[in-house]
């Protein structure tokens, strides 16, 4: 990536073609998958049962109540969860040019965890609106502490400080919970959030949190070329009369709609920020217009496919999500960590 001697405009690789092909694609496939995940469970249900469901409703038989109340809110759920993860890792790494950024692996999940711990210990019986809040707040207490070890170490923020910084903080807020859960006995709520599912998920919830990631998706797009210029670095950014300091404290405001907004409605789940933004860039390139709705897209069908997956492995039972989506995130996180040499490429 290398900055025109004779234009002002930076030179960066950009495929519009395969990111069209791949937002149309994905977009239909994740039609597809929405209506298999629908249709498959304890109880499976013919494609065409779903169809009817859908369209033509009929509140006295079981099947389509089951598809309404309980399959679609979670096939949805899971779409989101997918879309606001991937778009909160793309925007992460474009904006620290750390490429093993997650919201995960930077104090967000973890900050999530202990205020959620807290709210169960102190607050029993809370609403679903003020656990989000809790989630909200946690998130930012994490993140503030993990870039703060960051911007105040010696030698500034890198990308391999602010990893290790993020791995020390949720290790610390991670083992509070813990504490918390163990003295209050609220350790079954908080080991069901930290695996992480989707299963459950209702109507009233996804009323709560869909506009929060819509306006943290429609904040990422509109940031978009704001981020790919901050990717090239700070001093190519500035040159080109970026705001560098408030593109990022903006970029993390929507970091943390998106972020606190999955991890309230479906738990810690982890990885997913992390690799899908690296899988769009390999498709589409570094221009950020086309990674983070490419993005968007395909992080929507990994969280759909993983669902369906939990299900299929071990019925009638239940895999955890974040568990099934760590065995491919690790060794990506693994891969990663060994190719680091300190930034983004």
């Amino acid at each position: 990536m290398t900055v025109s001697t004779q234009s002002s405009k930076p030179q960066y690789r950009s495929r519009p073609v395969a990111a069209t092909l791949i937002l149309f694609g994905g977009v239909a496939l994740l039609v597809f998958a929405i209506g298999l995940s629908i249709s498959v469970g304890a109880a499976n249900i013919k494609m065409g049962t779903v169809w009817n469901a859908l369209f033509h409703f009929n509140s006295d038989l079981t099947q389509h109540q089951i598809i309404l109340d309980l399959r679609l809110p979670r096939a949805i759920a899971a779409a989101l969860i997918g879309a606001a993860l991937a778009v909160a890792g793309a925007i992460m790494q474009g904006m620290t040019r750390n490429p093993m950024a997650d919201s995960g692996l930077l104090g967000l999940n973890s900050g999530a965890g202990l205020a959620l711990a807290i709210c169960f210990a102190l607050f029993p019986g809370t609403s679903f609106l003020m656990m989000m809040f809790y989630s909200f707040a946690g998130a930012g207490v994490g993140a503030g502490l993990v870039f703060g070890i960051g911007f105040l170490s010696k030698g500034g923020m890198t990308p391999v400080r602010l990893t290790l910084a993020g791995a020390a903080v949720s290790l610390l807020l991670v083992a509070i919970s813990e504490g918390i859960a163990i003295y209050f006995k609220v350790g079954q709520d908080l080991a069901f959030w930290y695996a992480g599912a989707v299963s459950g998920t209702t109507w009233t919830q996804l009323k709560f949190v869909s506009p929060w990631i819509a306006v943290g998706l429609l904040g990422a797009l509109a940031l978009s070329r704001s981020i790919t210029l901050l990717s090239l670095g700070d001093e190519v950014a500035k040159g080109l009369g970026q705001r560098t300091g408030v593109i990022k404290a903006v970029s993390m405001i929507f970091v943390l709609i998106l972020a606190g907004s999955a991890v309230s409605l479906v738990g810690a789940i982890g990885f997913v920020g992390l690799m899908i933004p690296h899988v769009a860039r390999f498709l589409v390139g570094v221009d950020y217009r086309w990674v983070i709705p490419s993005s968007a897209v395909l992080g929507s069908l990994l969280m759909v496919f993983a669902d369906i997956s939990a299900r299929m492995i071990n019925p009638p039972h239940e895999v955890p999500i974040g568990a099934l989506i760590a065995v491919i995130g690790v060794p990506c996180f693994l891969y990663l960590a060994l190719k680091q040499k300190g930034g983004l490429e």
